[in-house]
């Protein structure tokens, strides 16, 4: 079955089901993307304001950290954060996320803000977010708090008769189900959908060349944006005049515009222009890329036939926690004396098959999944001791495991009805919990087989 281009150029050159897809869009409105946080404890950041326990034991005696609920609405979280510590009068790293949500949707999420109090907290106001303070807790939010996020997805404009929707749906739940799971890839926002290059800007931060990572980010422009955006751009490429893009570049595209006004003053810093962006911004372009390696490696190992609910001798594999967690931490390879019962384990659901997220304390499978892993960095030109960045070394690429697949929670597919919008068409609406780390696009993307993820909403 044909990949659309767009997943190809982010590693993602394979479908684990075989199924039809029922087309259609998603994220037609924010409203039709709903993500809601769920932490290790069972908890949930709602969307709509509830009476329940407080988060992980959060109480109301004044300790260091304040817990809130942030709701969004089409807000980046990175933006959203900056804004909220802007009006708090704090610098940002004091707010700290267990996890980074969608921009297009509405999304309920918890942070801690260090020093603050509920009654400053309450005050914070913006249109389209919410910060709701729930409680003081012992220390900062980490990914270590969460445990994954439950999406409430409408699929609109879909063209196919009811039955027809109601059966491909249920066909390629099963087919995901007899995986294990989705394919655990990571999703196209990893990339960025309308300019997929954030894992090329982090090649070039691996391979050493600063100022071509920066003229990525900068200057490669898109089909898929906005007009003055990719204008902006090209022009950028053809002149290499910073002061002359600084006025050009639209106010939108906020972190291009801090990078050139270093430029400006400093036009061969390029390190310096780098950090004048957000530091988890800055790491995610490195983790962009090594996300693009992984999508690469899981892609070939489908490709190939090979299962994902069953170890060869040479793969990793990793322990899995009683609330479903994989511990990344705890890899190790089958060897030909432990692969009978590493394969008992898997089927048990206590251990599931992992592969390397390449970087500098990473090492790469052995057997045959090593040797296409070797051969995917050569014609990438890259190797993992160069993940360990001189110049900007505080986002350099360690390295772990993923596991493979991720099981889908609660699935549940709601009545197909007339879309809203279109009385000849259909919209679906499914319900679903994913653990950390894994994303809802990869499911929606077997479920809906989109010739063109960009205009599907992906």
């Amino acid at each position: 079955m044909a990949v659309p281009k767009i997943d190809q150029q982010i590693g993602i050159e394979v479908y684990v089901t075989k199924t039809s897809g029922i087309g259609g869009a998603i994220r037609r409105a924010a409203e039709d993307f709903v993500v809601e946080e769920v932490l290790v404890d069972g908890s949930k950041a709602t969307i709509e304001k509830t009476v329940s326990k407080p988060p992980l034991g959060a109480t109301a005696l004044r300790q260091r950290f304040l817990l809130s609920v942030l709701v969004k609405r089409n807000w980046d979280t990175f933006i959203a954060v900056k804004n909220v510590a802007n009006e708090l009068g704090i610098d940002p790293p004091r707010i700290q996320i267990a996890g980074i949500k969608d921009a297009k949707a509405v999304t309920a999420q918890h942070i801690t803000i260090e020093g603050a109090s509920i009654e400053e907290a309450s005050k914070v106001n913006f249109k389209d977010l919410e910060l709701r303070p729930v409680g003081y807790f012992h220390e900062q939010l980490s990914a270590y708090f969460l445990l994954g996020n439950n999406f409430n997805i409408k699929i609109r404009g879909i063209s196919h008769p009811k039955a027809t929707v109601e059966k491909r749906i249920a066909k390629t739940i099963s087919g995901i189900v007899k995986v294990g799971g989705i394919p655990n890839f990571y999703g196209h926002q990893r990339f960025g959908t309308t300019r997929a290059i954030t894992h090329l800007v982090g090649k070039a931060m691996v391979q050493g060349n600063l100022q071509k990572a920066a003229m990525l980010y900068l200057a490669k422009p898109s089909p898929n944006e906005h007009p003055r955006s990719r204008e902006a751009r090209t022009e950028l490429q053809d002149s290499q005049d910073f002061k002359q893009a600084l006025q050009n570049f639209p106010v939108q595209l906020r972190y291009e515009r801090l990078m050139l006004s270093h430029l400006v003053e400093n036009p061969t810093d390029f390190v310096g222009a780098f950090r004048r962006l957000p530091l988890k911004l800055r790491m995610l372009m490195v983790q962009a890329y090594q996300s693009f390696l992984f999508n690469r490696f899981l892609s070939e190992r489908i490709k190939s036939g090979v299962s994902l609910s069953k170890a060869k001798v040479g793969d990793y594999v990793v322990n899995v926690e009683r609330s479903g967690l994989p511990m990344v931490k705890t890899g190790k390879i089958a060897e030909s004396a432990t692969v009978k019962e590493i394969n008992e384990l898997i089927k048990a659901g206590k251990m599931r098959v992992a592969l390397p997220i390449v970087g500098a304390r990473q090492k790469l499978s052995q057997g045959s999944a090593g040797k296409i892993q070797k051969q995917i960095l050569e014609a990438e030109g890259v190797e993992a001791q160069n993940f360990m960045i001189e110049e900007l070394p505080e986002i350099n690429g360690k390295g772990e495991l993923r596991a493979v697949v991720s099981p889908v929670r609660n699935f549940t597919a709601g009545t197909v009805s007339a879309d809203a919008d279109d009385a000849k068409k259909r919209q679906a609406s499914l319900e679903f919990m994913l653990l950390r780390g894994s994303y809802a696009t990869v499911l929606l993307r077997e479920i809906m087989k989109t010739r063109n993820p960009i205009t599907a909403g992906f």
